[in-house]
């Protein structure tokens, strides 16, 4: 699949580190460093504008080594970017931990996962066909 992509910063195009990533990072695209304080939200750009084709988004995802170390993550997670959008490329970042963290220029901050969807179209009924679960939710399938 070819995404067109407008690279406005001066890092390397996004890109799948292995054979099998699903994810490819995105870097800040900063002109001075960010320090991002405790349970603080800034929306990082990243310097990439792109089109994507109709059927597709792109979902910016937290990086899970960001998340486990250093308690930052993507706040609207995942953030979707729809194939109609042709802005810059921005990250919610949130701080969750109890110091402050700075975010470097090149930094990578989340990842993006390219996907297909599909379009629903509602079809009004006055009763559901019946499952096993029934209306069961929020943990009433174990004990966690």
């Amino acid at each position: 699949m070819h995404i067109q992509i407008i690279n406005h910063s001066h890092h390397p195009l996004p890109s799948y580190e292995t054979l099998a990533s699903a994810g490819m990072d995105l870097r800040a695209n900063l002109s001075e460093t960010i320090i991002l304080q405790p349970m603080e939200r800034r929306i990082i750009p990243t310097g990439l504008f792109m089109s994507l084709p109709i059927g597709y988004e792109a979902q910016v995802r937290p990086r899970s080594g960001l998340a486990a170390k250093k308690g930052i993550t993507v706040l609207n997670s995942p953030g979707t970017i729809d194939a109609d959008y042709r802005g810059e490329i921005g990250v919610i970042l949130v701080n969750l931990s109890h110091e402050a963290f700075a975010i470097n220029d090149g930094e990578r901050i989340a990842q993006m996962v390219i996907a297909k969807h599909e379009r629903a179209q509602w079809l009004q009924v006055e009763v559901l066909d019946e499952t096993d679960r029934g209306a069961g939710g929020f943990g009433s399938t174990g004990t966690a």
